[in-house]
């Protein structure tokens, strides 16, 4: 008899109305929408806010600072959830997006545009985490990956519409309207959420004599810490040499948060990163596998559009399209996830897809330089599609482990390590594909790299083999990450998730 991880169906009750659950789907879909269009819609504005508000050096931090703030308000955001309830947290969250939304759209110069960017991210870390958490809410166990694809096919149409989006808006309505659009669409969004969700009152939850105190001084103490250890890994090797004194400081500062935060958060009655996600087997494997995931993610997303244009000659149309492809096979998978994890559990469906990401990233040493258009698109086609059957029932997984009262803190820290994974990627994979580059151009000017790769220029033979080789060690380092995550999850994950019986109707107790 086929063996399942799902327990026999029990008599919790959902935690939204079935009636409702269109249309605070639709809201949740709306919302996501907002955070995942993000980075790509602005970036193709760079040039038009640069040459608009100057601050030319310091661009970069639109990004970062809006992932930093997404980043570390995570596990505040999830604790938080728990203890009030995923609609006020998400309300707020998105009320907080739209803010920055706005004040970006009013920006005056770039350090201005870059704080409203940091308002922006502090609501963007509310709608991720709660969005994922209150999917599991909506959903009973067996329906789960219907949302989740769902989700999924937000971020891959972002990852496809989100340049052209942006550049239109850039070109004929002005830089400006890349944020001001926002408004509308989470107007929607947040009027669907305050008339649709309905939240019941939960034992513990509601009653200020019931409910421990909120660790405030826990949460200040974590946002500060990954604040300043994700600054150090960012801007490192970037804005300054890793073995200098801003480097040095930040993280020896880091480590003295972080010791601050073990202090806090052993005294707290109720911590905000609570022991138990790390005691608990199930939810400390799941973390870590996924903290490799969002480290082999990088290769794609950073790397991947250098080498379509560099080795390829592609225009940097086609070398988003080259990109896309993985967000695209993704969702599929996730979808189809269930058919699989239903017979043989989450731990080995996981396992499966993650072997399928391995063999893929691997495989790319193997192509030819400088090859075909369709060998990196099947290759980015299957890793999409080994993600989605890693991802997706993992994610599932892990928050039916837990009950409502756990939940938000759970999918708090599994969403929190796979960010930590793409910052700790971002700066690794950095700092190995400009030491290739610099070997294989004798040690040259790298910008030179840049210049050769802009509409026009033809890039040298050179410089195509130096990229090409740089883009090899990326994918091998990704491999590598992506073997971790299979280790991890192999020896620490249990194979039998324990499901609690309650959990298979969704989210209630």
């Amino acid at each position: 008899m086929a063996r399942t991880d799902l327990p026999a169906a029990g008599a919790g009750t959902a935690t939204v109305a079935v009636t409702r659950r269109g249309p605070v789907t639709a809201a949740l879909m709306l919302a996501m929408s907002l955070v995942a269009l993000d980075s790509t819609v602005v970036a193709t504005a760079v040039p038009q806010i640069v040459g608009d508000l100057g601050g030319f050096a310091y661009f970069s931090w639109l990004f970062s600072g809006y992932l930093l703030a997404v980043t570390v308000t995570l596990p505040v955001y999830g604790k938080l959830s728990d203890t009030f309830g995923r609609k006020p947290v998400l309300v707020a969250g998105a009320a907080l997006f739209l803010l920055g939304s706005l004040l970006s759209g009013l920006a005056w110069n770039m350090g201005s545009l870059i704080a409203f960017r940091v308002v922006q991210g502090l609501g963007g870390g509310a709608l991720q985490g709660t969005v994922q958490t209150l999917a599991a809410d909506l959903f009973p166990l067996r329906e789960r990956p219907r949302i989740q694809a769902r989700l999924s096919t937000v971020w891959a149409m972002s990852a496809v519409a989100g340049p052209g989006v942006g550049g239109l808006l850039a070109a004929h309505a002005g830089w400006r309207w890349i944020f001001l659009v926002n408004l509308p669409v989470g107007a929607v969004a947040l009027r669907m959420i305050v008339r649709h969700l309905r939240e019941p009152g939960r034992a513990g939850t509601s009653g200020s004599a019931a409910r421990p105190p909120v660790d405030w001084a826990g949460a200040l103490a974590v946002f500060a810490c990954a604040g300043v250890l994700l600054t150090a890994l960012v801007q490192g090797g970037v804005a300054w040499p890793w073995p200098s004194a801003p480097s040095l400081a930040l993280f020896g500062t880091g480590l003295a948060l972080a010791a601050l935060v073990a202090v806090i958060e052993r005294r707290a009655a109720d911590p905000v990163i609570p022991g138990w996600v790390w005691r608990r087997r199930t939810i400390a494997a799941v973390n870590l596998a996924m903290g490799a995931m969002g480290l082999l993610m990088v290769a794609p997303t950073v790397f991947l559009p250098t080498y379509a244009q560099g080795v390829l000659g592609l225009d940097p149309v086609a070398a988003g399209f080259v990109m896309s492809v993985w967000t695209l096979t993704w969702p599929v998978s996730a979808a189809l996830s269930q058919h699989l994890y239903r017979r043989i559990g989450f731990r080995d469906t996981g396992l499966i897809g993650m072997g399928v990401t391995a063999s893929a990233l691997g495989a790319f040493q193997l192509l030819p330089s400088p090859g075909s258009v369709w060998q990196p698109v099947l290759l980015m086609a299957v890793v999409g599609a080994g993600l989605g059957l890693f991802s997706a029932p993992l994610l599932v997984g892990v928050q039916s482990t837990v009950g409502w009262s756990e939940r938000g803190t759970t999918t708090a820290s599994v969403l929190f390590c796979r960010q930590t994974g793409q910052t700790v990627g971002a700066s690794l994979f950095g700092a190995v594909a400009n030491g290739v580059l610099a070997s294989r151009l004798g040690g040259g000017d790298l910008d030179a790299v840049t210049r050769a790769l802009e509409p026009g220029a033809r890039v040298p033979e050179a410089t195509g083999r130096a990229v090409a080789a740089a883009t090899q060690a990326v994918y091998l380092g990704a491999a590598v990450a992506a073997v971790v995550a299979f280790a991890v999850l192999l020896t620490l994950a249990p194979r039998r998730f324990p499901v609690p019986a309650t959990s298979a109707e969704g989210g209630g107790e």
